[in-house]
């Protein structure tokens, strides 16, 4: 008849969600731009635009998949609930990725989402490391499941279609439970990829694959050996290829490539040859940012094939420079001799060197952590050095170690981003524990600081134009909005409405004044230390002699070092070490030693004096029996 409505055509509505975390006062942190796109909802969206492509629920049931970071748009659940409705009344919300400082936000989302009647499941790495490490389901789980929400630990590579056919029907599963299966990741069909709108709203023209996953080494703190596995896989290079070709093609050229240690994958010399080829060859200008040990700078070509494969920062987790810390901490890989010469190649080719280093080892005092912080700036050419609390993260050894001793660890989840004390230890109160960690920033971004940075930089070719944005990240971003420079973003955005659960609503008027002034502090902040670099940059660049600029960072590795730098000579630990490492490299020089490989033992040295130290021995000693 004329003037009847046509029924609109069914669409299955597959929403994918990466969820933020809450502020200390219980807003999500949100930005108006927010920091890169997350390699793990890169990863799902792909297989799911591959699933829907293939039309695995038929002609007559086509999927629409849509991704959203909660870190730079506002999640609306009453809206995904209308839009899912209008379609027909199919869809699954799957909340990815979810790390355990964003699990009390994902749970918050599925709840109201579950109230709306969505079907929703919560996947990433809280709920995969729990599953993997702890004999019991976590309280936090449980009640998630008790809403409803389906449960999904592990990789999704060939369990997506699966999980949709399920939800079609709405019969989800409530544990869907892959952790003992890791997925052949060398030839997937749909690699990670997100679309250009998607990256747009983020900072730079910047998207994050993993060209690999799981990782050989044992440390402690790590959940990634828990989560994927201590056997390595990889990305062929004809992947790796793809994923560049489809991103270039949507005008996105700068990748991190997210692999917790690019220099242990096994194909890394075939997948920068075949990047070589596309930035020399085929005119692609491709960039990167990596993740590497402090070894990797003994591995042939690494350094120089990195350079032109268009690498221009590198990830390193230095993690602490103290040996017995690190023995403790199973990282036996890092060795202090090496720190410097790692980082002078490094810097010889003018690639940029970001360091992530933990505070709360075993052995540090805050006055220990300021005066290796000393050295570390007087010593290591470092041009960004990010700091961390020593979290005992679901997922890994050291938080299984603590659940079976009965220590205690903040319940609160939403601690667990590695700023928060969330647990006790040996030498320091809680309070002085966090005090060192917010004290780190102030002692390492000094302005005096800072010009050695960029002086180093300038000397090593490294342009300091595009150095300076980085610097202002990194030490503006705890002291202004009191978050990590990774979860930082431009202006910061809240919603009066969106607020932590059991938390009260504020009024407007109490809501919007303080979020003015707040606003009108951080501009004032921020344009202040702007200033203040840009006023340093400019006193270099018109410095006649700062391309000839020299200090005791710089100075080539000697053997004398080991008489008079600090980083050699700070501790018992340290001498052991340094005597260790030149005895072995005596050995060498004689035909007598290792191979040259790069994996010298100096964990012998260490171990000889400080088996006390080992891991299962210090965490039990850590805070008292939980309640």
């Amino acid at each position: 008849m004329i003037g009847t409505k046509r029924a609109r055509p069914r669409r299955f509505q597959l929403i994918l969600i990466k969820p933020s975390h809450y502020d200390a006062d219980g807003y999500v942190v949100q930005w108006f731009r927010s920091t890169m796109p997350s390699n793990s909802l890169a990863a799902v969206y792909a297989l799911a635009c591959g699933a829907a492509d293939r039309g695995i629920l038929g002609a007559d049931l086509p999927i629409d998949v849509t991704a959203t970071d909660e870190t730079n748009t506002r999640i609306r659940p009453r809206q995904i609930a209308k839009t899912i409705e209008r379609n027909g009344g199919l869809g699954l919300v799957g909340i990815v990725g979810v790390q355990s400082n964003e699990f009390p936000r994902a749970l918050d989302l599925g709840r109201a989402l579950r109230k709306a009647g969505v079907q929703v499941m919560i996947g990433g790495f809280h709920v995969s490391g729990c599953l993997a490490m702890l004999p019991e389901v976590p309280a936090d789980i449980k009640e998630a499941q008790s809403l409803g929400i389906s449960i999904f630990a592990g990789e999704a590579e060939e369990h997506i279609d699966t999980v949709v056919h399920d939800a079609a029907r709405g019969a989800l599963r409530p544990l869907y439970n892959h952790m003992k299966h890791l997925p052949d990741l060398g030839e997937v069909p749909s690699p990670p990829f997100l679309p250009y709108d998607f990256v747009q709203r983020t900072i730079g023209n910047v998207t994050s694959f993993d060209a690999g996953r799981g990782c050989p080494f044992q440390c402690s703190f790590c959940t990634i050996i828990n989560v994927q596995g201590r056997k390595s896989r990889y990305r062929s290079p004809d992947s790796v290829e793809q994923i560049l070709r489809m991103n270039w093609q949507q005008g996105v050229d700068r990748f991190f490539i997210t692999d917790d240690n690019f220099a242990r994958n096994k194909e890394w010399e075939a997948i920068y040859d075949r990047i070589i080829k596309l930035r020399e060859e085929d005119g692609m200008d491709v960039r990167f940012m990596i993740q590497v040990d402090t070894l990797c700078h003994r591995i042939p070509n690494f350094i120089e094939k990195s350079k032109r494969a268009g690498v221009t920062r590198v990830f390193i987790g230095l993690e602490n420079i103290n040996p017995a810390n690190l023995i403790a901490a199973k990282k036996r890989q890092n060795k202090i001799t090496e720190y410097r010469r790692m980082l002078l190649e490094w810097k010889r080719v003018g690639i940029m060197t970001f360091a992530g280093y933990i505070l709360g080892f075993a052995h540090d005092t805050p006055e220990s952590i300021r005066h290796d912080l000393e050295i570390i700036k007087r010593e290591l050419p470092l041009d960004m050095l990010e700091f961390f609390v020593l979290t005992p993260l679901p997922g890994s050894e050291d938080h299984k170690l603590l659940a079976e001793k009965g220590v205690w660890m903040d319940p609160d989840m939403n601690k667990y981003e590695l700023e928060h004390v969330v647990t006790a230890h040996p030498k320091m109160s809680k309070e002085e524990w966090q005090r060192a960690y917010c004290t780190a920033w102030d002692i390492f971004y000094t302005n005096e600081h800072l010009e050695t940075v960029l002086r180093r930089a300038y000397a090593c070719g490294i342009n300091i134009r595009s150095l300076m944005p980085v610097l202002f990240m990194f030490s503006s971003a705890v002291e202004v909005d009191n978050v990590h420079p990774l979860q930082w973003g431009i202006f910061r955005i809240k919603h009066r409405l969106d607020r932590r659960a059991g938390l009260p609503i504020e009024s407007p008027l109490a809501f919007y004044a303080r979020y003015a002034a707040d606003v009108a502090r951080k501009a004032t902040t921020l344009a202040k230390r702007w200033r203040d670099l840009r006023r340093i940059m400019r006193k270099i660049e018109a410095d006649p002699h700062a391309k000839l600029y020299f200090d005791e960072a710089l100075t080539p590795v000697a053997e004398e070092d080991s008489e008079h730098m600090g980083l050699y000579t700070q501790n018992e630990a340290a001498r052991v070490a340094v005597e260790r490492e030149l005895r072995v490299a005596g050995h060498k020089a004689n035909g007598n030693g290792a191979n040259g490989s790069g994996n010298g033992s100096l964990h012998t040295a260490y171990g000889a004096g400080h088996h006390e130290h080992d891991e299962a021995k210090v965490w039990p000693k850590l805070g008292t029996p939980a309640a």
